[in-house]
């Protein structure tokens, strides 16, 4: 697959228009493009639209010029510019998520979440992906795997190749790629502002380490039901999250290896209460809480799983947590509330998969040995006043 950010295509314009309204992500479907695809209300991408390198022209896979790819690899941009892009078909639709499938085999799946992720899978066959930024954007390579963009009001959002992929910045200053068969370029998008733990979950996707993100929030209407969005970024992962009580959010993740990874957990106050000092509780094990990001990713494949915690200032934050191994594991992220409490609200995570977890939060040392000698001292002597009475 083959990422271009410059000229619109000539057939964006063309077209029945099918548009999507999500609760932070809108987009207009036009014939051969994703145009207007907005995040909060910020336009981050103008039209975006696939094709695939042997319907494109992809000078014989090996690039002699004489197509698509120059030999350099990179795309030739005015042959982008004049591409006839494959038909787009609104697919499946859910309350936080929307499909759009391409006659190429391609699929552009859009999550309705903060970050508005729109992630490009090009299926079984190399695609051409054709990305048409805002008025006055730039772009800016940060290694091989990543773009950043800033579009003309300051709005920050991020271009990065997942797998077998890679994304840079061509001397003009547009965006170019490549993915092959099953690679997926992702784009996050940041309406209330970027920080370094976006900075590290872009890091961490990236290098295949984070295979999923989950978003918990309060539903769009009154209802004042839980909303959860989830992203795989691997094919043999599967996620789920629910409500656990008022302050708690309980992420399940079950995966066909027994390899660990890293899951993005994003919770709201309208989710878990306050998000001043989350809790984590991992079920199947130990669950340490990480000095750093380091410490977090040599815990997969460990004995045991962790967890690193950072709060975001616009009323949210994320829990990165480790899973050590695999198979079904479930993670829950509580609320202050929850914790003051004496936990979650349902017990423990554990309910929903192998015995033996453990809470730790805050700057606390893991473990529970120090508070069960505590409280078996005063129970001892609650008995021995009792018996002296």
């Amino acid at each position: 697959m083959l990422l271009v950010a410059g000229s619109a295509p000539a057939s964006a314009a063309s077209g029945e228009s099918h548009a999507y309204a999500g609760a932070n992500v809108t987009f207009d479907l036009q014939g051969s493009a994703v145009t207007d695809y907005s995040v909060g209300g910020e336009t981050i991408v103008q039209s975006v639209g696939v094709q695939s390198v042997s319907k494109a022209g992809g000078g014989g896979g090996g690039g002699g010029g004489g197509g698509l790819l120059g030999a350099n690899g990179r795309a030739d941009l005015s042959a982008a510019a004049n591409l006839s892009l494959a038909g787009l078909s609104l697919g499946a639709t859910t309350e936080t998520s929307a499909a759009v499938r391409a006659d190429s085999g391609a699929t552009l799946t859009a999550h309705d979440d903060d970050n508005g992720v729109l992630v490009i899978d090009s299926g079984s066959d190399t695609q051409v992906v054709v990305a048409n930024l805002t008025g006055g954007a730039s772009a800016a390579d940060d290694g091989d795997s990543q773009v950043q963009v800033t579009t003309d009001d300051g709005t920050k959002a991020t271009f990065i190749a997942v797998g077998n992929a890679s994304v840079t910045v061509t001397n003009d200053g547009d965006v170019s790629g490549r993915v092959g068969p099953n690679g997926s370029v992702v784009l996050r998008s940041y309406p209330d502002g970027k920080d370094d733990a976006d900075e590290h979950a872009e890091d961490l996707i990236a290098s295949g380490r984070a295979a999923a993100e989950v978003y918990a929030g309060a539903a769009a209407d009154a209802s004042g039901d839980l909303r959860t969005s989830v992203v795989t970024y691997a094919d043999d992962v599967t996620m789920s999250a629910e409500r656990a009580g008022e302050s708690t959010v309980n992420v399940t993740a079950d995966r066909a290896s027994h390899t660990g990874t890293i899951v993005v957990t994003t919770v709201s106050e309208a989710a878990v209460g306050s998000t001043d000092d989350l809790h984590v509780t991992v079920s199947g094990g130990t669950a340490v809480e990480a000095s750093s990001y380091g410490d977090l990713r040599s815990a997969v494949g460990s004995d045991h799983s962790a967890y690193l915690v950072k709060q975001h200032a616009h009323e949210s934050g994320t829990a990165f947590v480790a899973f050590n191994h695999f198979s079904e594991r479930t993670a829950s992220v509580s609320g202050a509330s929850a914790a003051n409490d004496g936990g979650s609200d349902d017990g423990d995570a554990a309910d929903g998969g192998d015995s033996g977890s453990e809470t730790t939060s805050g700057g606390s040392s893991p473990g529970f040995g120090v508070v069960t000698l505590a409280g078996a001292l005063v129970a001892l002597a609650a008995v021995l006043l009792a018996r002296r009475d």
